[in-house]
């Protein structure tokens, strides 16, 4: 056994289990588990949709519409999985959420920047990135993840 997997395991067995948060799962963690799940699904149908016109369209460069078009399904998983953790509860899933969030907001701007059709997809991309946000910062949402201030050692 090699010397990091030593302290892994010490690591492991002097830490104690994380509970389960108990109770019915907040409205606002439901919400944002919602949100970041149609943020996940609209990715997937972008990224769908991309691959497709690569490959059957005529597009000015067929490799690299299929290249972009499987690099948006690819990023979809992450919406999908933080919001299926969110939905179960696990305090693992606020990081890529918020990070979700938080690159939505500039590709928002790009849109809203965009013009014609385009304001209106930015607009609610940002509407949904900051009511996420907000959402997953809230007390109630922190508290049923299990995401508590740390303890210190300090006498």
């Amino acid at each position: 056994m090699s010397s990091q997997q030593k302290q892994s395991a010490k690591r492991a067995a002097g830490t104690p289990a994380v509970p389960q948060p108990t109770g019915p799962r907040p409205a606002r963690l439901s919400a944002a588990a919602a949100l970041t799940a149609v943020e996940g699904l609209a990715l997937a149908a972008l990224g769908a949709y991309m691959l497709v016109m690569g490959l059957a369209g005529s597009p000015d460069s067929p490799q690299q519409a299929v290249t972009g078009g499987v690099t948006v399904l690819a990023l979809a998983g992450l919406p999908l999985v933080a919001a299926r953790g969110l939905w179960l509860r696990r305090r693992w899933s606020r990081g890529p959420s918020l990070i979700t969030q938080i690159v939505a907001l500039p590709v928002a701007w790009t849109l809203i920047k965009g013009g014609g059709a385009l304001i209106a997809a930015g607009a609610g991309l940002a509407a949904g990135a900051i009511v996420v946000l907000v959402l997953l910062v809230t007390p109630t949402a922190t508290a049923a993840l299990g995401i508590g201030p740390r303890e210190t050692d300090v006498p």
